[in-house]
């Protein structure tokens, strides 16, 4: 994608990866658009980098998505890159049903996945409008091959996949590029550095700063499947290549 001179919106955009991006994305001399739950995290991020702007958003309000897309491409009507990254993941088990959190699971996924469909449906015929237009959608390693401890949170994500696949396909004649971003576990507020244990048996996450700069790196090229770390290794043994055959068969 390119790299530069763009407007940009970043869902997920108060801490972790969307912040990352949206700062770095700043630093370039685009526009930059974040949105996030927090206003006080969202006032605070731009008034430390000049020229941002927030609108403030839950993605699994309909009405707010709506409303928020509207205002946004009225005022920034050169928009032409959104970031579908907001996310959150929790640890739900199965094997006890005496203890499970139903509010927790309809969270991840109207979160993770319903709230990414609304966003897409809600800009994508803006973005068809545009030139050098990007839908990205944020995944996981995870997506791939899961981690039992959160079942919900990766089933969530190999549906984004699923759906960033058939996406692709269907807008292939719109102009508008159709990327899947595919990080690995990194040291968010999302998984949490606390969380990572030093012992030899539990796996470390990536460094934020080290996430975002192979991230910029592999963005500026023209892959639509950008895995980051050791997503790479996850994507790898999902056989990813064999299906995209397979789909390409199937949907000609």
């Amino acid at each position: 994608m390119r790299m530069h001179s763009n407007t940009i919106l970043i869902t997920g955009g108060s801490s972790g990866i969307g912040q990352g991006l949206a700062e770095s994305f700043h630093k370039l001399g685009n526009q930059v658009i974040i949105t996030g739950r927090r206003e006080g995290r969202l006032k605070d991020i731009c008034g430390a980098n000049p020229g941002m702007r927030y609108f403030v958003l839950d993605v699994t309000d309909p009405k707010a998505i709506h409303s928020v897309a509207a205002e946004a491409i009225s005022e920034f009507p050169n928009l032409n890159c959104v970031f579908n990254n907001a996310g959150v993941q929790k640890q739900l088990d199965f094997s006890s049903i005496a203890q499970f959190d139903e509010e927790a699971f309809l969270e991840e996924i109207n979160t993770n996945l319903v709230g990414c469909i609304r966003v897409a449906l809600e800009f994508l015929p803006h973005l068809a409008k545009q030139q050098n237009a990007v839908l990205v959608n944020v995944s996981s390693g995870l997506a791939f091959v899961p981690l039992a401890l959160s079942p919900v949170y990766c089933a969530t994500k190999a549906a984004l996949h699923s759906f960033s696949l058939s996406l692709r396909h269907q807008m292939r004649r719109s102009g508008v590029k159709i990327i899947e971003l595919i990080p690995p576990y990194v040291a968010t507020e999302l998984g949490g550095p606390e969380k990572a244990v030093d012992d030899g048996r539990h796996p470390q996450p990536m460094r934020l700063d080290a996430f975002i700069e192979e991230t910029m790196k592999e963005l500026a090229g023209d892959a639509d499947e950008v895995a980051i770390g050791d997503a790479k290794k996850l994507v790898a043994a999902s056989g990813l290549e064999t299906v995209k055959k397979v789909f390409a068969g199937m949907n000609r």
